[in-house]
């Protein structure tokens, strides 16, 4: 099988090229840096501009499936000018594949499979959501989300199968909101926020490139949520990192008015509650080898360890 990936060198994508290389499918990859762009038999850049909607049509070449991750991180400030980046980055990234691709005379694409958010989920204590929901968050990644994912939808006519697949809060020690959430914690800061009470649907990084995978090779379509199968409060995943972190919680929860002050808008993302079902993709026959919040924390951080002991003892070396 060979993969084309958009958002290749991210979080998400540089996990994604390493399954795919341990599988034996080549990779090509789209960047927006021709500084980024590598040539190896295995592992191949393009370049593209999706906001000028150009792109090297060679990247396709050989191609059956297409795993898209591209669009700005929702990690900043949302003032409105970002917002239009946010929207914007999605839409045309996803317009400029679909255009190219439609003007293929003889294409081998059997697939896109389209990363989307579980921020679509209206924010809820108490539901269990699972892909069979219409509801639309009322915020505005949920207006982002549904954006989104319409555009994915227009693959329809033009490749066989097309699968979305919605991201919870994704574990990893290398970015992404773990070491954000980790460092208050490790400095004897951590702390809950609000009530502590809202649901995070996690799922560890290996698993989630496991999904994209795995939807590629059995050929689905349709939408699956990116999630472990036990989501947990903020208030169980604030103290499971302080434990695997052997660090005191002592700090009264943080008021969600203080964030409001400190990030604005985006602020939201920390307080919304969303319990989604992993349930959709298990029933196809995936197995997760993360179920709970602390084998992952635990796999995670002692990954880090063993990274920070290599560095330091090849410090020594150079040093000596």
């Amino acid at each position: 099988m060979k993969v084309l990936i958009t958002g290749a060198t991210g979080l998400i994508g540089g996990e994604l090229v390493s399954q795919c290389h341990r599988k034996g499918y080549e990779v090509n990859y789209l960047t927006t840096s021709k500084e980024k762009i590598v040539s190896e038999p295995n592992y191949k850049g393009f370049h593209w501009n999706p906001d000028k909607k150009e792109i090297d049509t060679d990247c396709f070449s050989g191609v059956s499936v297409i795993i898209n991750l591209a669009g700005a991180s929702i990690s900043e400030r949302w003032t409105s000018s970002y917002k239009k980046v946010i929207i914007e980055s999605r839409i045309n990234s996803l317009q400029t594949l679909r255009q190219s691709i439609n003007k293929l005379p003889n294409h081998t694409i059997n697939a896109i499979i389209s990363a989307s958010a579980i921020g679509i989920y209206p924010d809820s204590t108490t539901n269990y959501y699972s892909e069979e929901d219409s509801g639309v968050d009322d915020s505005f990644l949920g207006e982002v989300v549904e954006i989104w994912e319409k555009e994915v939808d227009t693959f329809n006519n033009s490749v066989p199968n097309v699968a979305k697949v919605r991201i919870g809060l994704v574990m990893s020690s290398d970015g992404g909101a773990l070491p954000e959430i980790a460092k208050p914690i490790k400095n004897y800061v951590g702390a809950a926020f609000g009530s502590g009470e809202q649901w995070q649907s996690w799922i560890h990084i290996s698993d989630l490139a496991r999904i994209f995978l795995f939807v590629a090779e059995n050929e689905l379509s349709g939408i699956y949520n990116g999630v472990g199968p036990n989501p947990v409060t903020n208030n169980k995943l604030v103290k499971e990192i302080a434990k695997v972190l052997d660090r005191p919680l002592f700090l009264p929860n943080i008021p969600e008015f203080m964030m409001k002050l400190i990030l604005g808008e985006m602020s939201y993302i920390l307080f919304a509650s969303q319990r989604v079902s992993s349930k959709k993709i298990e029933e196809e026959g995936f197995v997760f080898k993360f179920q709970n919040i602390c084998g992952a924390l635990e796999a995670i951080y002692e990954k880090e360890n063993k990274d920070e002991t290599i560095t330091s003892d090849l410090n020594k070396e150079y040093i000596s």
